[in-house]
């Protein structure tokens, strides 16, 4: 599972003009299933996201964690952050998670956000989406389950 999390001011997602979900301060969350990927995977990668210590405290020193500055998660299904460039022009995303397989996981890590963080809004898996949000900081950290 991938996870490219952004701290952000404000962050909202649109579909066919419609608004699906926005937040305030929090993390904008795009996330990838892979092959592979399992509910272990979902609740290891929330649980890192959930404790990282990334906001600034009163010093401006990253100390404090989302819980600790009251934030909020936008949750976007992001299946081109398994995307394979090494060939060609033409990505290749043949290590993204089958769709049935990945909707399932994606949900999970909603609901393991939403047990958590008071505000959570997503977007809609699969869906062409525009994604709007200011990035603070700018932070913006790249996780992959493979990696933790």
């Amino acid at each position: 599972m991938r996870a490219l999390v952004q701290c952000v001011s404000e962050a909202s997602v649109t579909v066919e003009g419609q608004l699906a979900g926005a937040i305030g301060r929090g993390y904008a969350i795009l996330l990838g299933v892979g092959q592979g990927d399992t509910e272990a995977d979902a609740e290891r990668l929330w649980r890192k996201i959930a404790k990282l210590r990334v906001f600034e405290d009163a010093e401006g020193k990253t100390n404090l964690s989302l819980d600790a500055v009251g934030g909020s998660v936008l949750v976007v299904s992001q299946f081109t952050l398994y995307a394979n460039c090494k060939k060609g022009n033409r990505p290749s995303f043949a290590q993204a998670g089958a769709p049935a397989e990945a909707e399932r996981l994606y949900e999970r890590f909603v609901e393991l956000a939403r047990a958590d963080v008071a505000e959570v809004a997503t977007g809609r898996f699969g869906a062409m989406m525009d994604v709007a949000l200011v990035n603070h900081g700018p932070f913006t950290l790249w996780l992959d389950t493979d990696e933790l």
